[in-house]
């Protein structure tokens, strides 16, 4: 049974090669802007029970925590004009008159932004592994600071919130996970 370290033609997965489409957002998904995500990460709660001197803990609810995306904000198309115009499709509108009671709801903040997926590519571009968050909003918008004695690009970062991840392995063989490219649902995850 050959492995990574004794075949080497076995290619890591690599950090740098990713793709993030974030659909909603036009602009062919805002893939050019991404320039770092974090992948989803699943938190269980727990419960404790205490007898006599001992402590005996058990899972208790999952819980997907938020990622973190940054974007390059170039001038055309504006990156920070398009995620404002998001949380407009989103509901959201600066006080104006006393009538105006509009708001945001999860339904227009989740088609404002569309379907959110993040692929971890190979060297000839081909899906390694996908990850799709189901029902994503964006929970925050941070622009860059402005800054004389820097050279750096302006950036955009926003938190995005999501119920649940479905994560697709493509091209595994080892019998742990499943046979290439089957799709098979385990809470959240496919093989």
């Amino acid at each position: 049974m050959s492995s990574f370290w004794t075949s080497m033609t076995k290619d890591p997965k690599r950090q740098y090669r990713f793709v993030m489409n974030l659909s909603g957002l036009g602009q062919a998904g805002c893939k050019w802007f991404v320039k770092s995500v974090d992948k989803p990460n699943l938190t269980f709660s727990e419960a404790s029970h205490e007898y006599l001197n001992h402590t005996f803990y058990y899972p208790g609810r999952a819980s997907w925590n938020s990622v973190s995306v940054t974007l390059v904000d170039p001038a055309d198309p504006d990156a920070a004009a398009t995620m404002m115009a998001a949380m407009k499709a989103a509901g959201y509108q600066p006080p104006g008159v006393a009538t105006d009671v509009n708001s945001i709801s999860k339904s227009k903040a989740t088609t404002a932004l569309g379907a959110v997926t993040i692929q971890q590519i190979d060297g000839d571009g081909a899906a390694v592994e996908e990850w799709k968050l189901h029902n994503a909003w964006i929970k925050s918008v941070s622009l860059s600071g402005l800054d004389y004695s820097s050279d750096s690009l302006s950036e955009v970062t926003i938190e995005i919130r999501y119920d649940f991840a479905e994560m697709t392995v493509h091209g595994v063989t080892d019998n742990t996970v499943g046979a290439i490219n089957q799709t098979t649902s385990i809470f959240g995850l496919t093989s």
